[in-house]
């Protein structure tokens, strides 16, 4: 099998940008890895979770606490027992059985086993997922004592260089423990679905594939991500890891376990952010904001009154789609580019909500408001 390919996916309507990713972090049980292509104050733990802990701990105090909350996530993929059949990583939310994992670790699976550290093991029923976060809820009947929920911490204080630590099973190889740093957060990640996850956390701690689903500690022991991918042309660890932070957890698992599902905001719009030579075209002062290219018929933003762009300029023999409103901020916060939006509507937004936007449409600013609405093709 080839072992490069496209991770999780497919861009924004921001900017066209082509990254080649390799496995998502699923083992298959051959070794061989699988390809696949509020700001509000979150509470140091969600539901039934163990205590955080006030001071930082040493990786050997991480690593004996956490221990007990991660799992092994063994995936069958057919009806017959020698079918096609994964590893990923997973850990315990709560005491009712509830354990989070990736999508991707349990889409379209047949049997879901999952295995705790003394070795003993449980069919799992899947519960919900969210494919546009990569994010799954699976659920065992256990023996309570097994049950030791992990504190789930807040992502959106790391700090870029921050220690943090990666417990998971790669390649099979159950409780392995990385370390390393925040290497950079904010990142875009390409999902797959035609829509990227937003806020994503860059590490360079080592994850392999059959980390995924595994939790992304900080040096308190809490989790600030789960991890989730991989950036590589060989399917192996390079030095650039990502993971879905908790903030996006804390946002998405309850719906998925009140409802199987959770439903995401949408405004209708495609189109690319603005770099010095569009710029120079549209006569801006600055390289930052979004130009709206196309504004999809009926949507939020169709509503509201939002343009996109209606014609096209020449330069130096580049073609540029012009005459579209420029946004500059939403809700009051500056947008450098279509990052910050979707990481703004990822955090604080849900359908129904009202959100302001400032845009430059024909040399003159103006604010406008939509009404989001829940993303079409959804889960």
């Amino acid at each position: 099998m080839d072992k490069s390919g496209i991770l999780v996916g497919g861009v924004t309507g921001a900017a066209i940008v082509a990254v080649i990713f390799a496995v998502i972090l699923i083992t298959p049980s051959t070794i061989e890895p699988e390809k696949i292509t509020n700001e509000n104050h979150i509470p140091s733990a969600i539901g039934e979770t163990t205590p955080a802990y006030s001071k930082n701990l040493s990786l050997i105090e991480i690593f004996e606490k956490s221990e007990p909350g991660v799992v092994r996530v063994n995936v069958q993929r057919t009806e017959q027992s020698n079918g096609t059949s994964g590893v990923g990583s997973g850990f315990v939310f709560d005491k009712k059985g509830h354990i989070i994992t990736n999508s991707h670790v349990v889409k379209d699976a047949k049997k879901v086993v999952v295995t705790f550290l003394d070795g003993r093991s449980y069919n799992a029923e899947i519960i919900g997922f969210d494919e546009f976060t990569d994010i799954g809820v699976i659920k065992v009947n256990a023996d309570l004592l097994l049950l030791q929920p992990l504190s789930l911490g807040d992502s959106a204080n790391l700090k870029v260089g921050e220690p943090i630590a990666a417990i998971g099973n790669p390649f099979g190889l159950s409780g392995s423990m990385t370390s390393g740093i925040v290497s950079q957060l904010g990142r875009l990640l390409p999902s797959g679905l035609g829509y990227s996850i937003p806020d994503v956390i860059q590490t360079d701690a080592a994850i392999n594939p059959g980390n995924s689903g595994g939790p992304l500690l900080n040096m308190r022991g809490e989790i600030v991500g789960i991890n989730t991918a991989i950036q590589s042309t060989t399917g192996e660890f390079t030095g650039v890891g990502f993971a879905v932070p908790s903030q996006t957890i804390a946002k998405i698992v309850p719906s998925l376990i009140e409802n199987g599902k959770y439903h995401h905001t949408w405004m209708g719009i495609s189109g690319r952010d603005i770099d010095p030579d569009l710029a120079k075209v549209l006569n801006l002062k600055d390289a930052v904001g979004f130009l709206v290219i196309t504004v999809v018929e009926n949507s939020p933003a169709a509503k509201a009154g939002l343009h996109g762009s209606d014609e096209i300029v020449e330069m130096d023999g580049v073609k540029y789609q012009v005459g579209g409103d420029i946004i500059l901020s939403v809700d009051g916060k500056q947008v450098r580019k279509i990052d910050d939006i979707l990481i703004h509507l990822q955090r604080v937004k849900s359908v129904g909500d009202e959100m302001v936007l400032e845009i430059l449409r024909d040399g003159r600013t103006t604010n406008i408001t939509l009404t989001l609405e829940e993303r079409p093709n959804g889960n």
